[in-house]
């Protein structure tokens, strides 16, 4: 089972468990991380569950569809480490991914 730890703008770190093929948002929901507020559930509709991907997993993660991008457009504090933590699936390969999540959602 992928671990995954989400760290706050103020460096605290939570590590959750999760299944393969969950999404890291249902992870942190299902765990209750600070900031991944996922007001739409998980639909790529929102920009509410956004985090950064440690610079280490962002090739583990893979990029950013052509939707979630249009919709990071959204997010507050847009980087070029952005993802929308719904559109992130957990895979093997992503066992120990870490996250920050930005200090506030819009």
């Amino acid at each position: 089972m992928p671990h995954v730890t989400y760290i706050t703008a103020e460096g605290v770190a939570q590590t959750a468990q999760g299944n393969v093929g969950q999404s890291v948002m249902e992870v942190a929901r299902r765990n209750g991380i600070e900031n991944i507020v996922a007001e739409c559930g998980g639909c790529c509709a929102c920009a509410t569950c956004h985090v950064y991907v440690d610079e280490k997993w962002l090739k583990a993660a893979g990029p950013a569809s052509a939707d979630e991008a249009e919709m990071l457009d959204f997010a507050f504090d847009r980087r070029p480490e952005s993802r929308l933590s719904c559109q992130i699936r957990l895979s093997p390969a992503l066992d120990g991914l870490i996250v920050r999540t930005p200090d506030r959602q819009n």
